[in-house]
């Protein structure tokens, strides 16, 4: 994940300063299509390139409508993808329309044409990426996570089809996505566990004739002892 900040000071949300204690992540997508960043955060900090309308959301109020949330997911200038945090993740949000945004997290991926294979593998992979960072930072499960659509469907959203109207069109759904952060959390706490792994180390003997101490190693690793090694000193 390419994570970075440019918070939306001007965006009356973010002036509200109004904070929730974060229990879910909920996944939105813009419904525009449009994918680079610069379209809805600003200003240019030389990596986003300029936006020659002005109409980002770091503003009072983006085209006269109260809306704000946590984070995009999109392309840079150059093209390359990248995510930006625009609020504080406790920060309380204008993203769901509804009670979520008292307990979630709300952060959009910029939607292209829908049809873009590779696009769209970028996006989500950086989604998964960010939910996982999330899900660290405030110890949630790949359970806390829902998308718009699917908030509408608890009562907690106002009525949008994200983003079930383009997951299918790339074989994939909120369930997959799911899938995907608990199979990348799983990983990443593997390997934090491994780290950590205390190792107590066994010292068979020690030889002033190397033959002796190649002889001592054949029959350690013989005996199943696969990892034992000569230490020269």
């Amino acid at each position: 994940m390419k994570l970075r900040k440019l918070l939306l000071t001007n965006n009356a949300c973010y002036k509200a300063g109004k904070t929730i204690t974060p229990k879910g992540i909920m996944v939105h997508s813009t419904g525009a299509s449009n994918p680079w960043l610069k379209r809805y955060v600003g200003p240019d900090d030389g990596l986003l390139g300029k936006n020659q309308y002005n109409n980002h959301w770091n503003q009072d109020k983006p085209g006269g409508r109260q809306v704000c949330v946590h984070a995009f997911i999109g392309k840079l200038a150059d093209g390359s993808i990248a995510t930006y945090q625009t609020l504080p993740w406790n920060h309380r949000g204008w993203h769901a329309g509804g009670a979520a945004n008292n307990t979630h997290i709300g952060f959009e991926i910029c939607e292209d044409g829908l049809t873009d294979a590779s696009y769209f593998s970028a996006v989500y992979k950086e989604a998964v990426e960010l939910c996982v960072h999330l899900c660290k930072l405030y110890g949630f499960s790949e359970k806390d996570i829902i998308c718009h659509s699917e908030g509408y469907k608890r009562g907690i959203a106002s009525n949008h089809a994200d983003v079930m109207h383009w997951f299918p069109k790339h074989g994939k759904s909120m369930d997959t996505f799911r899938a995907d952060v608990k199979k990348l959390l799983n990983a990443e706490n593997k390997t934090v566990e491994l780290v950590n792994k205390k190792y107590y180390r066994v010292q068979i003997g020690a030889y002033s004739d190397k033959a002796n101490a190649e002889a001592q190693l054949a029959k350690a690793k013989k005996a199943g002892f696969t990892d034992a090694f000569i230490k020269y000193d």
